[in-house]
């Protein structure tokens, strides 16, 4: 009896818990649409609201204050390793120099699906001047590396494609949900983000900003 009790408590904090990131998921798309990217700088704006700062900063003995001029939000983007498509391990750092497109997919994500046409005709126009870093969530049971090979090569994609076996990008990055896309300059700074799928336009405003 006690162990029957224990079952059903156990299925009850499951479905609980796929409630849950279900209403996270629908949340987080809500918040960022396909002709939406969320800058470094508005991150910023965001978190000097937050504790009450504003952009005027009061100067001098009299108290008068002065519009400063504020430099561009850079926020590094955190180093990660994956597998390429023959097995070798890479690393975000070993781009270090050129614009990256780093983007968190999974064949069996539905909006991550509908993107990639998109992102496989950009880079077939920049992938000499942006790196594309296409990372699939590899967790070796829902995807696999066999899986997800299987699916690229039945479209015929031809943008590079990275497998996160260890989970290190999703972990590195906080990934809650799929597509997430960033854009990172040359420097190695995150310069926008994205947590839903993306179109034409919205990616190319993405490289813009990384290219300049």
């Amino acid at each position: 009896m006690k162990k029957s009790k224990g079952l059903w408590i156990l299925a009850g904090a499951f479905v609980v818990l796929l409630l849950g990131a279900g209403i996270l998921y629908q949340r987080l798309g809500s918040e960022m649409q396909p002709d939406r990217l969320q800058t470094a700088q508005e991150d910023g704006d965001q978190a000097a609201e937050e504790t009450g700062q504003t952009q005027a900063q009061t100067e001098g003995e009299n108290g008068t204050q002065e519009e400063s001029a504020q430099e561009p939000v850079k926020i590094a983007a955190p180093d990660f390793t994956v597998q390429d498509y023959e097995g070798n391990q890479v690393k975000l750092s070993d781009f270090k120099g050129k614009p990256v497109i780093v983007n968190f997919w999974a064949s069996w994500c539905g909006p991550c699906k509908s993107e990639m046409p998109d992102f496989d005709e950009v880079y077939a126009e920049y992938g000499d001047e942006v790196q594309f870093m296409m990372v699939n969530l590899t967790d070796g049971s829902r995807e696999t590396v066999e899986s997800a090979k299987a699916y690229i090569e039945e479209q015929g994609y031809s943008f590079p494609v990275y497998f996160d076996t260890e989970s290190e990008g999703a972990i590195a990055y906080g990934v809650m949900a799929i597509p997430t896309t960033y854009f990172i300059d040359a420097e190695g700074n995150a310069v926008a983000q994205a947590m839903s799928a993306l179109d034409r336009d919205t990616i190319q405003q993405g490289i813009d900003m990384i290219l300049q």
